[in-house]
């Protein structure tokens, strides 16, 4: 397959799933609205689409004036369809584009949190691979509802964490493609050093099992859309 990986910054690219689609032979090419050039090929090409985070908010059009461009080709992306999953502010934006809510959250998230799956999380061909509860890496200050006709997989206390609009679109709240070094630079830019002690102690516990999931929510998501693509 030919994937997308949609990015909003330099420090928030694929990362761990880039090996997992070399793995498997998927070609993929990287690109970004705000850059304001061509994308390696015409976007109606991609079969497939990541929608990665970013320091902006979902709102931000203002001084993101890329932001409503990209909207508009995601509102497309979920008619045409194609299996698409959004991370973080990738599920935010994708939201949007479903016409749902994105404001911030009650209280922001960073670091490790509980996560539980829905008995539909639980049967869903992507989030299944996922135990029921799990501590995730956790980077937003925002929220979003859930679209309508949209499927409630998991959440926690903080908000909704992972849903499914039709059969082929996925939005999580949490990080499964970050790797250590990745969140060492989010950690040295954002925040102030006794919560970066303490973030980077949870992370040397948490990090191995938790870039493992990563891994496996990657390839079943792999996995769907090439059933979905050959359907």
């Amino acid at each position: 397959m030919n994937v997308l990986s949609l990015i909003h910054g330099d420090d928030v690219r694929a990362e761990l799933f880039a090996p997992v689609l070399a793995e498997a032979g998927h070609a993929l090419d990287e690109w970004s609205f705000s850059w304001r050039s061509p994308p390696p090929r015409p976007l109606e090409a991609y079969e497939a689409v990541f929608v990665f985070g970013g320091a902006m908010h979902p709102d931000e059009d203002g001084p993101h004036r890329w932001l409503p461009e990209e909207v508009d080709w995601l509102q497309a992306l979920l008619e045409r369809p194609v299996p698409t999953l959004g991370i973080c502010l990738g599920s935010q934006l994708l939201a949007r584009a479903a016409g749902t809510w994105v404001a911030p959250a009650a209280y922001p998230e960073i670091g490790w949190s509980d996560v539980e799956l829905t008995d539909e999380g639980a049967a869903d061909p992507v989030l299944s691979v996922l135990p029921p509860r799990f501590a995730a890496l956790q980077w937003h200050r925002y929220a979003h509802g859930l679209p309508e006709g949209a499927v409630l997989l998991a959440s926690n206390t903080a908000c909704l964490q992972g849903f499914r609009l039709g059969e082929f679109c996925w939005g999580v709240q949490f990080h499964p493609e970050v790797t250590e070094p990745q969140l060492e630079r989010w950690i040295a830019e954002d925040l102030e050093s006794s919560e970066a002690a303490r973030l980077r102690a949870e992370t040397r516990a948490q990090i191995g099992s938790w870039n493992e999931l990563g891994r496996r929510l990657c390839r079943s998501f792999l996995a769907a859309a090439e059933r979905l693509r050959a359907d």
